[in-house]
């Protein structure tokens, strides 16, 4: 756990902080890239965009956790500010991540996993 991290116990407050989702951003995309990595056997550099992080999002449940009218980008940020929460409390190491990633072909499924997975670590 890092100090610089207060506890949060509102989902909404979590997907809605910009400053998680700044971090969450490369780390996300951290651990996107060594799941594709492992999946092509060879050093992969990635980003997770902005489409498949909202699809996730949708699919785990979690939109009626934002406000209304809420753009792409913006649900994307709400991914990676609860993916990034949970490993900076401690609930979900890098290689949970990257493991949960790299065990479904499809990636909407692989993030909605993800995601599904660090609200129970989180208990949220």
């Amino acid at each position: 756990m890092f100090v610089f991290t207060p506890r949060i116990r509102d989902l909404r407050e979590i997907l809605v902080d910009q400053k998680l989702a700044a971090l969450g951003d490369a780390y996300v995309n951290f651990i996107y890239s060594v799941a594709l990595s492992k999946k092509k056997r060879e050093p992969t550099g990635a980003k997770a965009n902005s489409r498949l992080l909202a699809e996730a999002l949708k699919k785990a449940g979690l939109k009626r956790f934002l406000p209304s009218r809420i753009d792409r980008h913006k649900q994307a940020d709400a991914v990676e500010a609860l993916v990034v929460y949970a490993w900076v409390r401690g609930s979900m190491t890098i290689e949970e991540g990257i493991n949960i990633l790299g065990q479904h072909e499809d990636m909407v499924e692989a993030f909605c996993s993800l995601i599904l997975t660090a609200m129970r670590k989180l208990d949220l």
